[in-house]
């Protein structure tokens, strides 16, 4: 399968058959069956590029301290598993005496470790109580073909460079180092934080004995644990009243929306019928009009007819008047009253 990493070196194929280390723990080397009696016969670096047999596959040894195993520890072992194509990993732990005396201190015992290691899944042996510097007995008797790590000299008992015999012999294979995570990086943390640690051990039922921590200390740190309680309720008021003031606000400026919305279409109604233009004018004009024909008489016609276009006047008879009475013409200028007048013929 192919190595998937950004940290893949030379080969990305693992062998194609399976390994026990997939189904089980891999196994101690001091509780294997002792190797056949062929004499042990180093590849070189051609022959393990170009692949082995499978039953002859490149014996790789890494070793460390591996306390408080991380994701650091397990890439340099996959890239160790990777360096070729048939790689059987050798994983060398060593003792809590060694560590303690060239190191320091561990977090981890040196069982702790040995476990850790044997549940990684690129390893398939696991050496305890290795030494601290690799002699060529150590690497007859593990039948040793590589030594994989990484390429930064490492200083320590005395020695400039604790590689420095693998690298001229020709069995050193580098591998590079995770940036930003190790042991020691993770210690720093704890350190840091130690207080916040301590009061998280003491919420989980941990004894201020168990945490050496004094009887004073763990006072103050109950203390501080129901100061930072009050301070999260208030935290959390605090957030919901801020929700609650976001959703009033959110609401206020929807009704604020709508109301504008609603104002402006009256102020365009109020326009339409009130406005210099608008639909009342239109109707009081109207009805100005109709009330000022209703009340204003007819006019005259432009001409009047003449008298000859005139109807004859109908004749009458006037009821004091006799036939015997005589007739004057229309032209006269006096009637019997003296006055002028027209006089009507009987």
């Amino acid at each position: 399968r192919p190595c998937r990493d950004k940290y893949m070196y030379r080969y990305t194929l693992e062998p194609l058959f399976p390994t026990e280390g997939l189904k089980h723990p891999a196994p101690f080397a001091d509780e294997l069956e002792p190797a056949d009696g062929k004499p042990y016969e180093r590849v070189t670096m051609e022959q393990a590029k170009r692949g082995t047999p499978p039953d002859r596959p490149v014996r790789v040894y890494a070793d460390g301290i591996f306390d408080v195993f991380h994701s650091g520890h397990a890439r340099a072992l996959m890239q160790a598993k990777c360096l070729f194509p048939n790689t059987h990993l050798i994983v060398g732990v060593c003792s809590d005496d060694l560590t303690h005396k060239y190191k320091g201190f561990t977090v981890m015992n040196e069982d702790e470790r040995y476990d850790a290691i044997r549940h990684c899944r690129y390893v398939d042996e696991v050496v305890r109580n290795a030494p601290w510097t690799l002699t060529p007995e150590f690497l007859a008797k593990h039948r040793i073909d590589f030594v994989a790590h990484d390429d930064i000299p490492y200083i320590s008992a005395g020695s400039d460079d604790v590689y420095k015999h693998i690298k001229e012999a020709g069995m050193f294979a580098p591998t590079q180092r995770t940036e930003g995570i190790s042991t020691s990086d993770i210690i720093t943390r704890i350190v840091r934080d130690y207080d916040v640690y301590v009061r998280r051990n003491l919420q989980r039922g941990y004894t201020a004995k168990e945490l050496n921590v004094s009887f004073i200390n763990e006072k103050k740190y109950h203390l501080q644990e129901r100061v930072d309680k009050v301070k999260r309720k208030v935290r959390d008021v605090e957030e919901k009243s801020k929700e609650f003031v976001q959703k009033v606000e959110e609401k206020s400026i929807d009704l604020i929306q709508k109301w504008e919305e609603k104002s402006r279409e009256f102020i365009g109604n109020f326009l339409q019928m009130f406005g210099p233009e608008g639909a009342l004018k239109h109707m009081l004009k109207e009805g100005k009009g109709r009330m000022l024909q209703a009340i204003s008489p007819r006019q005259s016609p432009d001409s009047s007819p003449t008298r000859e276009e005139r109807s004859p006047s109908p004749t009458f008879r006037l009821p004091f008047f006799t036939k015997t009475s005589p007739s004057f013409s229309p032209h006269s200028s006096a009637c019997f009253g003296g006055c002028r007048c027209v006089c009507v013929c009987m």
